[in-house]
């Protein structure tokens, strides 16, 4: 493993000095701009490389970088001709620049940047539209990664672009700027985050449109969390985005399109109906990455004290009357029953004292074996499955697991 972000030829990072970040907020989607700022403070030109890992929910919509006055936009090309075109202008001694996808993770990045001049800056550019996702009060949730997350590689793997990521050092020598404009057909109550915030600001009459901005000088030493609040959440909206003027008319990009947001509202007897109905399988991360620090502020919870909190909660909220199971993973796995038990006073009370005694001690990280065995086994019936995954996300072979989960998408609720 090397470090994340822009890298020298020896692995080692080039000064990160700043982070921008444009968030947009429409209703239930955020568009992303993240710009970072470098500075190459040796005496000799080098080529850089930016490895960067995207969340796998995120569509990448831009990418581009900038040293001293050039910027290159990034566009989507056939690689192999992608790679030759950007050796041909490295050996002219021309800058240019080549964007990959990792073969094992989608979610993973590697943009070689060229020839980075000594005492030059370089600006890193990428946008991405996420959906926000909703939180039990009804509040959207926004989460900007502090920690580009080293990635496990199971041993019968190859080693590759997502082999390079590894986690942000404690002690950041750089601050991030965010500002967040905010839109809704309902009215915007409130906005709020552990970070320090400037108050929110509203930029109409009837609240429909707000601004909220980071403190400055903020260390992006954790991740940044922003919960939006809406007056009616429940109630159906739609949202207009006209074409791209540039476009052709008729095409894609070109026509006008509409999203609508629907938050269904149960009736409370309809929920309580099925409240003691269904089979929960907590599945744990033990691998040895869930012993690292949850930020690097002081006296910060470690990933599995963490997970095992979040755990003990859920095990203790269950409805009497469902299944049950807690499977723990690393090289290996494991599950505390041979399969799901009826959850009652005394299976909770194994459970407890079984969850209390968890420790990072299983080595990698291997999630792909025990989803495999839980998949097999045949559903309860009238207990619909739902399936609980704790866990920091530092695998390589997300297509496998992506394409396992997406496969029994049909009867399992994955949380």
């Amino acid at each position: 493993m090397v470090n994340c972000g822009l890298l020298t030829p020896r692995n080692e990072p080039v000064p990160l000095k700043s982070i921008e970040v444009d968030l947009q907020v429409k209703g239930h989607v955020a568009t992303v701009s993240s710009t970072l700022h470098y500075v190459n403070e040796e005496e000799n030109p080098l080529e850089a490389v930016f490895v960067f890992p995207m969340p796998a929910e995120v569509a990448l919509c831009h990418f581009s970088a900038k040293i001293g006055d050039q910027e290159i936009v990034a566009k989507v090309q056939e690689k192999e001709k992608a790679r030759e075109e950007y050796d041909d202008a490295i050996a002219s001694g021309d800058q240019a620049f080549l964007l990959e996808e990792s073969e094992d993770s989608a979610d993973v990045f590697r943009l070689s940047v060229g020839s980075l001049p000594p005492r030059q800056s370089a600006a890193v550019t990428f946008i991405y539209v996420t959906e926000l996702s909703v939180q039990a009060d009804h509040a959207l949730r926004f989460c900007l990664p502090a920690v580009l997350n080293p990635r496990y590689s199971p041993t019968a793997t190859t080693s590759g672009i997502a082999s390079e990521v590894t986690s942000t050092p404690a002690g950041v020598p750089y601050t991030l700027s965010l500002t967040a404009h905010v839109t809704s057909p309902n009215p915007i109550t409130k906005v709020e985050s552990k970070c320090p915030l400037e108050p929110l600001t509203f930029l109409n009459a009837d609240h429909t449109n707000a601004k909220v901005s980071l403190c400055a000088g903020h260390m992006f030493d954790r991740d940044v969390e922003l919960f939006l609040y809406y007056q009616n959440p429940h109630q159906p909206t739609a949202i207009v985005e006209a074409g791209e003027s540039t476009a052709q008319p008729g095409s894609l990009m070109g026509d006008p399109v509409v999203m609508l947001s629907l938050y269904p509202e149960f009736p409370e007897a309809l929920m309580s109906s099925v409240s003691s109905c269904g089979e929960f399988l907590f599945v744990m991360d033990r691998s040895g990455s869930m012993q690292c620090p949850m930020h690097n502020g002081k006296d910060a919870q470690t990933r599995i004290e963490s997970a095992r909190d979040t755990l003990l909660l859920l095990l203790k909220s269950l409805p009497l009357g469902c299944y049950f199971n807690i499977y723990s993973f690393g090289s290996h796995y494991d599950s505390f029953f041979p399969k799901s038990v009826e959850y009652t006073q005394e299976t909770m009370d194994q459970a407890v004292k079984r969850v209390k005694e968890m420790d990072a001690n299983m080595g990698g990280t291997e999630i792909l074996q025990p989803l495999q065995h839980i998949y097999s086994q045949q559903c309860i019936p009238n207990h619909p499955r739902q399936l609980f995954m704790f866990t920091d996300g530092e695998v390589w072979n997300n297509k496998d697991i992506l394409a396992l989960v997406r496969n029994n998408s049909d009867s399992h609720r994955h949380v």
